[in-house]
């Protein structure tokens, strides 16, 4: 991967941390995507900011960012935008969120970068050379067994219409693992899988925006991805299962059980 890219990608993610920081508790207006998906005013400038960088540098290059769709010409190069990761976190002055950047060439996620700007956590991945929290290298749990795992997952936001989508995932794995977490920002949750503080982690109904970094750091720091059927991860399948890939299997074999 390009230095300038990295540089570029590191610079949109801290431009747009700082955006997110301007606003954080201080939201005047909220606006619905549907009837529990929000979007705020920090949403757009963070993502204006970031988009604007990426365009300013290589303005050929294809983006795809969850406020304003995918745009750019034919090049194989796309930049993979999520201004705010757990927005409904966000404007409840919950300090749990986070800024994702994915760089995809030829349909392959070659670098990541997920910026926590209240922790200042800055975590980084290029495939094939490692993953990073703020230039520390990454290493996945080396925890055995799922009754010793700690887990973490998501609820899609149509949860009010399909009441099942998650639930019977998320009891079989209440008896059967040490504990979940549910804290409403998948780009932490495989951030946090990456860096050991989670053993493992599953959700559905993702976007790329959602899973594209994240999912490569997990992959640098030495964890498995996949889909729930243990076949091959990509941003754009429905599901993802991320883990330290000594429970993976476990993991699986949870997800595969029927009602």
């Amino acid at each position: 991967m390009e230095a300038d890219i990295k540089r570029i990608a590191l610079r949109a993610a801290h431009e747009g941390g700082a955006v997110l920081m301007k606003y954080f508790g201080k939201i005047k207006s909220v606006n619905y995507k549907g009837e529990i998906d929000l979007v705020t005013e920090a949403d757009k400038e963070a993502e204006l900011t970031i988009v604007s960088i990426i365009k300013a540098a290589y303005p050929h290059h294809r983006i795809l960012a969850e406020e304003t769709g995918e745009s750019g010409s034919a090049s194989s190069c796309k930049w993979i935008i999520d201004p705010l990761d757990g927005t409904t976190n966000y404007a409840h002055g919950y300090p749990c969120f986070c800024i994702s950047i994915a760089v995809e060439l030829e349909g392959k996620i070659l670098y990541g970068v997920i910026y926590d700007p209240v922790r200042k956590e800055l975590f980084t991945a290029e495939k094939g050379k490692g993953a990073y929290l703020n230039g520390n290298p990454l290493k996945v749990s080396s925890t055995q067994t799922l009754n010793r795992s700690l887990l973490c997952t998501g609820f899609p936001y149509d949860i009010r219409q399909d009441m099942e989508s998650n639930l019977r995932h998320f009891r079989g794995f209440l008896m059967k693992a040490q504990a979940i977490r549910r804290d409403g920002t998948a780009a932490l949750d495989l951030c946090y899988t990456a860096a050991g503080r989670f053993d493992g982690f599953w959700e559905q109904k993702l976007r790329p925006w959602d899973v594209a970094a994240g999912s490569l750091l997990v992959a640098e720091a030495g964890g498995t991805v996949s889909i729930y059927q243990g076949k091959p991860f990509s941003i754009y399948a429905s599901e993802i299962v991320a883990s330290n890939g000594l429970i993976h299997e476990q993991m699986l074999e949870v997800l595969g059980e029927q009602p």
